[in-house]
């Protein structure tokens, strides 16, 4: 078994992983940078009046050929290569983003979403980070993209308000296509092109693995979380600007002196709750308060949407159970998934991730009435669905507190790999082993307060 033994990325992964981050970030701000804008637009457009429900269906379509085409285009970027898929599906999103900016009636802005969301880049972008970084280093570089993601959704909920003040939804639009075809110029001069281009199990889809995961109950249970949380985020978004505004509270332009302080005090108080999910091992304690706090925070909306300050306290207890549920799921998925299928789970997770902010755009648009302006009953189904994934969730089995390691392996044959798989599983602190010979690698699960990775590796090299 080999591994290398340098503490840090390299130079070159380090720049890989920065300008990656940055497209796969334009790529969330695609749906992001529109949310808290696009209602009150949107209802103005030629087209909404007669038919309001399309207003939650162009902000929801990015999330269904999202969802559609993630997992091919990931595919596809074994077969063509990554750079080219990449570019390409950047391409579809500027061109998209054109016909959204361009259109003046609420169809046109819809087949713009449509055409956004088609170019899904991001399990392609996933595979090329995984090409340009070590075993070692791999999770660190999905970390950082995890973070960029995060980061992305607070500058774009706080600046978007700002942007549409000067250049409008519209320029909007216009302004993520320029920064669309730019992340190309920094794919093809900033990105180096990866030595070995491989599958990886732990970052991929793996066909083989579909059935694995889609008959693992507590990730099922995932995929529906995590379905339910992004409708309620963006059924929440096609009536809570309508609402600021309707409701003499906070006019549109403005609405940023809401969301920016709101988002840094939500971001400010998840921190303890992730540390006591992970550090103090209450991940399933700090999940379903999460979720009780997205429920709350509905209620409130339903209720108390008379004063700007009650708006803010329950925005800003919705916005602390989101993020901290956007930051945990993704690392229950891991903690969950088989040994070499995590690419597989993660794979299905996002799918059901970006369908559910389509499911939730369609929920919105028919159930908002711009004529009574019902925005309760929008909060409300929301919360009832929100306590569905409650009860769900409540009766998932307390997750594994383990950490994927992969080991480069030499194992020429099966036989070869069944052995390594014994001796890496009689180690004390070691949960699951996997070998596959096609990647010549172990991935293995391993209990960190049991044993850590280096005396994991110093094991392993005994073995060789």
């Amino acid at each position: 078994m080999r591994k290398s033994k340098q503490s840090g990325m390299n130079v070159q992964e380090r720049k890989s992983v920065s300008a990656l981050s940055s497209i796969f970030a334009l790529r969330m701000m695609g749906l992001f940078l529109i949310l808290p804008v696009f209602s009150t637009y949107a209802h103005g457009l030629d087209g909404a009046l007669e038919h309001p429900e399309l207003v939650g269906i162009a902000l929801g379509a990015y999330g269904l050929t999202q969802a559609l085409f993630q997992i091919p285009f990931g595919m596809m970027s074994d077969k063509f290569g990554r750079k080219p898929v990449i570019a390409a599906g950047m391409l579809i999103f500027a061109i998209g983003s054109v016909i959204a900016g361009l259109s003046d009636d609420i169809m046109g802005v819809l087949l713009g979403r449509i055409i956004q969301g088609s170019g899904a880049v991001a399990a392609a972008v996933i595979a090329l980070t995984a090409d340009l970084t070590r075993e070692e280093h791999r999770t660190k570089a999905m970390a950082s993209i995890g973070i960029t993601i995060g980061l992305s959704f607070a500058v774009s909920m706080a600046i978007a308000p700002i942007l549409n003040a000067w250049v409008g939804v519209s320029g909007i639009f216009l302004l993520t296509a320029g920064f669309s075809l730019i992340s190309i110029l920094v794919l093809y001069m900033v990105v180096p092109d990866p030595v070995n281009t491989g599958h990886h199990s732990d970052s991929e889809v793996t066909q083989g693995m579909f059935k694995q995961v889609l008959q693992h109950g507590a990730l099922l249970r995932l995929d529906v979380g995590v379905l339910i949380l992004h409708m309620s985020l963006t059924a929440l978004f096609v009536v809570l600007p309508l609402m600021l505004v309707n409701q003499g509270l906070l006019p549109q332009d403005e609405q940023w002196k809401l969301y920016l302080p709101v988002m840094l005090l939500a971001f400010g108080l998840m921190v303890p709750l992730i540390i006591i999910a992970e550090a103090k091992r209450k991940m399933k304690k700090v999940f379903l308060l999460s979720i009780a706090m997205l429920i709350v925070g509905c209620l409130l909306f339903a209720t108390l949407d008379h004063s700007i300050w009650w708006v803010a306290g329950a925005l800003l207890i919705f916005f602390t159970g989101f993020n901290t549920l956007e930051a945990s799921l993704p690392s229950l998925v891991s903690k969950y998934a088989p040994a070499g299928a995590k690419g597989t789970a993660i794979g299905v997770f996002n799918t059901s991730q970006f369908f559910g902010a389509f499911v939730g755009g369609v929920l919105g648009g028919f159930l908002y009435d711009p004529i009574v302006h019902n925005f309760s009953s929008v909060f409300v189904v929301v919360a009832v669905m929100l306590g569905a994934w409650w009860l769900i969730a409540l009766f998932m089995p307390e997750p594994p507190y383990v950490a994927t390691i992969t080991l480069r392996v030499d194992a020429q044959d099966e036989a070869e790999a069944s052995r390594v798989q014994t001796q890496l599983l009689a180690l004390d602190g070691v949960a699951e082993v996997n070998v596959l010979v096609a990647e010549q690698a172990a991935y293995c699960k391993i209990d960190k307060k049991v044993m850590d990775e280096e005396t994991l590796v110093n094991k392993a090299a005994e073995f060789s």
